[in-house]
């Protein structure tokens, strides 16, 4: 007998939806929140970084260090929110018909 741990394991429909469906679309929803919040830290704490450079000389500009390495994992979440799709069941049959031929 098999069993789920939840219903969007089981494939429950909710309304005209499924709750995988549901998850999927809160899974979303929850990662561009998470990305709106690394913008805001990133931007609040180099701004930070740049005033004290400033307040301190503005010498060598070695903020520039943080912004381009912290800058470098914002566009990969900003990827890996908005641009990467998940693998779907018509990708698998293309797969499979590639190989196939």
């Amino acid at each position: 007998m098999e069993t789920f741990d939840t219903a969007s394991e089981a494939g429950v429909e909710t309304g005209t939806r499924t709750v995988s469906e549901r998850e999927r679309a809160r899974k979303q929803l929850q990662n561009r929140r998470d990305f709106a919040s690394h913008v805001v830290a990133y931007t609040v704490i180099n701004a930070f970084l740049v005033g004290i450079w400033a307040f301190t000389g503005a010498g060598y500009f070695w903020p520039a260090w943080v912004l381009g390495c912290w800058g470098a994992g914002l566009v990969l979440h900003a990827w890996d929110t908005f641009l990467h799709q998940p693998i779907t069941e018509a990708d698998i049959d293309a797969e499979l018909h590639r190989q196939a031929h």
